[in-house]
């Protein structure tokens, strides 16, 4: 299934996209797609439902963050070996675990703002995990059986907050909008191999990022595995599992977003996403 939510900022219904591209109100189903009704058995009922019988909607409505309520929102930093490359930096000998704020979370085509004082505002196309099964101390032979399904993840990341302050990364990581979930959570059993998608990204047309997920360091059943020794998951959950390499920070020179911009990305089998550069 490919899940979402729909409709004004702050007010967003769920839903699911049917065979054929429209969107239907999930509404009267379930309140959002949130919390326990992205475990495996309220899955399952959603499986079960007749989506013709379900009420269509006006195909320009606003696409939400394909997940509601996220408790926690968990990157993984450096985990492809050529993104690690063209950073200068080192593959590292444990995953490096960050967080973006979840007021960072915004629409697949909401806008992007610049914050303030920012001059290196930065892209990152990233496959992100949804946490569907909660628990601790899972085992990577059965971390699969706790993911709902995957989403398009924009890392957007402020590299002078990141890098060059004190501090850890969080401060370049969680600004307002800099992370775009969707258009939708295509649930696992659509996503026979998440280490085999082709993944993308673009800014005014240039295609800056051109990866796959094949190339991911640590791979997502070791994720799971390696986070939940250290903090319990929880349904709604949101893992972003790193980016290839093609990032504004590893051209040469660098290159940054500005006002007026658009990016682009798209993961294979995920969807697309699309925002407009703005300043805050």
């Amino acid at each position: 299934m490919k899940l979402l939510r729909f409709g004004p900022e702050g007010q967003e219904k769920p839903g699911l996209l049917d065979g054929d591209g429209t969107v239907r109100d999930l509404s009267g189903v379930i309140d959002d797609l949130a919390g326990g009704a992205l475990e495996s058995e309220s899955l399952q009922r959603l499986r079960e439902l007749d989506v013709a019988s379900l009420p269509a909607v006006a195909p320009e409505v606003r696409l939400g963050p394909c997940v509601g309520r996220v408790g926690k929102f968990i990157c993984i930093g450096l985990n492809y070996s050529d993104h690690a490359a063209e950073t200068g930096a080192e593959v590292p000998p444990e995953p490096v675990i960050f967080n973006k704020w979840t007021s960072a979370i915004c629409g697949p085509n909401d806008d992007v703002e610049i914050p303030r004082g920012s001059q290196k505002t930065d892209w990152e196309v990233e496959l992100g995990v949804v946490i569907g099964q909660g628990g601790r101390y899972i085992t990577e032979e059965d971390a699969l059986d706790h993911v709902a399904g995957y989403c398009v993840v924009n890392d957007v990341s402020e590299r002078e907050f990141q890098l060059e302050r004190s501090g850890t990364w969080d401060k370049g990581k969680g600004c307002d909008t800099f992370g775009p979930l969707g258009p939708w959570l295509v649930t696992r059993d659509e996503v026979p191999d998440p280490h085999a998608l082709a993944l993308w990204l673009e800014v005014d047309g240039r295609r800056y990022q051109d990866g796959s997920t094949r190339t991911m360091v640590y791979r997502i059943p070791f994720l799971i595995s390696y986070l939940s020794r250290f903090m319990s998951l929880q349904p709604g959950d949101v893992i972003s599992t790193g980016t290839p390499p093609g990032v504004g920070m590893g051209q040469t020179p660098p290159v940054y977003l500005r006002p007026g911009q658009r990016m682009r990305l798209g993961i294979e089998g995920l969807g697309e996403q699309s925002q407009r550069v703005v300043q805050a």
